[in-house]
């Protein structure tokens, strides 16, 4: 592993891992395009396939979540912005235009969930279909979407953690971060004659929660109990996941004029919603069964 990294490299050096070219964007006929939003674009469509995927599986019509996506691919990304915009308006009320500037990143997972399931209120009261069904079909994409979407966090060298040395500690070169980033606690860890710093890879971490949740829900799918149960699931399970992963990140958006990290509380609170729901549900189903019998 280098003592020295070059502009474009990210390593992790207790993995034995060093990549010396990790682009931010390429550029096509003279277009720049950013990684990011490649990424995001990959993420969106794979995301809609699997919904429309599980979807026939269910027994119902893959083509709503592909009229639907259409809908959520534009509603959503504006969330997302929104939302991270409102709780950094700092960075633009002095140059408003850059609000509409999403190139460099910028976008809450938080915003895009929110207005994504308002979008999808509106749609199937349109359609007369179920919400909860739709939400349940739903949340399979959403989740693998920000699974693959966290690695254009990766390309822009951005939501990572303070500093750590632990197994899956990433090296990140002084050049290309932001020094309003760059903790007191990783300058003292600025190894002299070294040009890096050393931290949570915390988009990594939250990759990997997303993917278990996934694959938990993958294999609940066929066992689920009500309609709305998955979405009580993705939203509890990743509420739990962000709400710990956010306590390490270095650029949490808080609450104005206080120091609470707006993701981390909305994180814990979806978790406990989603639990006290499903008991509750669960609770009134077992009621019914219980009624029924003594009816007998």
């Amino acid at each position: 592993m280098p003592d020295t990294m070059n502009d474009m490299s990210i390593a992790f050096p207790h993995l034995h891992l060093y990549l010396p070219y990790v682009p931010k964007d390429f550029t096509i006929f003279g277009f720049r395009i950013a990684m990011y939003g490649v990424i995001i674009g990959i993420g969106m469509m794979l995301a809609v396939s699997l919904a429309a995927y599980v979807a026939k599986k269910t027994g119902q019509k893959p083509d709503d979540y592909w009229d639907l996506s259409i809908y959520l691919v534009i509603f959503s990304v504006m969330g997302a912005r929104l939302y991270y915009v409102i709780f950094s308006w700092d960075l633009y009320k002095n140059d408003l235009l850059q609000i509409l500037n999403i190139r460099n990143g910028g976008l809450a997972i938080y915003g895009g969930v929110i207005v994504g399931f308002i979008t999808l209120f509106v749609y199937v009261k349109k359609k007369k279909q179920s919400y909860f069904l739709m939400a349940d079909t739903g949340v399979y994409g959403l989740i693998l979407g920000q699974i693959i979407g966290r690695w254009g966090n990766f390309c822009n060298r951005e939501a990572f953690g303070d500093y750590t040395d632990n197994l899956f500690a990433m090296r990140l070169p002084l050049s290309m971060i932001r020094p309003n980033e760059i903790t007191t606690l990783m300058r003292e860890h600025i190894v002299e004659g070294t040009n890096y710093i050393q931290v949570h890879p915390t988009f990594l971490y939250e990759s990997l929660w997303n993917l278990m949740i996934l694959i938990l829900m993958l294999l609940y799918l066929h066992h689920k109990k009500f309609d709305g149960e998955l979405m009580l699931f993705y939203l509890g399970g990743y509420g739990l996941g962000r709400g710990l992963i956010e306590t390490l990140r270095t650029d949490q958006l808080h609450l104005w004029n206080t120091n609470i990290p707006v993701s981390q509380m909305l994180g814990f609170s979806l978790f406990v919603l989603a639990v006290v729901a499903d008991v509750v549900v669960r609770y009134r189903m077992h009621a019914k069964i219980i009624e029924k019998q003594n009816k007998k």
